[in-house]
């Protein structure tokens, strides 16, 4: 009886090599710094975010409008110290802002680099309408 189909070159099943596969594309992700993410979105967004993600740029567009909306604490020192007790990196434009003005005596003192003293006025005119309330 001769078996019909493609001829077996791998010893283990269909699910076993699909399984295999998943795990050594994963390991190849995280090595090269790759992480899945869900996100729960509506329909028509997501649709547009599956789109958009294929276009040329798209990574660099997502990268401006994430610096618009957080900030990265570890990149401004004064930030830092105002935020000694939280444990994410991140931290959202507005509650930046608003450590910023709920602290300011200290941020005076401190001695604020000029790129920090540029955040805090993108910060004050992005979500502060322009008033920095200290």
């Amino acid at each position: 009886m001769t078996r019909r189909g493609r001829p077996r070159t791998n010893p283990l099943p269909r699910d076993e090599q699909l399984r295999a596969a998943k795990r050594a594309e994963r390991a190849r992700l995280a090595s090269e710094g790759v992480r899945a993410v869900t996100l729960q979105l509506p329909e028509q967004l997501a649709e547009q975010l599956r789109v958009a993600r294929h276009a040329q740029g798209f990574a660099a567009a997502l990268e401006q409008l994430l610096g618009r909306l957080v900030v990265r604490i570890p990149d401004y020192p004064v930030l830092k110290e105002l935020a000694w007790s939280r444990v994410d990196e991140y931290i959202p434009a507005e509650e930046a802002l608003a450590l910023y003005e709920r602290n300011w005596r200290f941020v005076q003192d401190a001695g604020v680099s000029p790129d920090e003293q540029m955040l805090i006025d993108r910060l004050t005119q992005q979500c502060g309408g322009g008033v920095l309330n200290v």
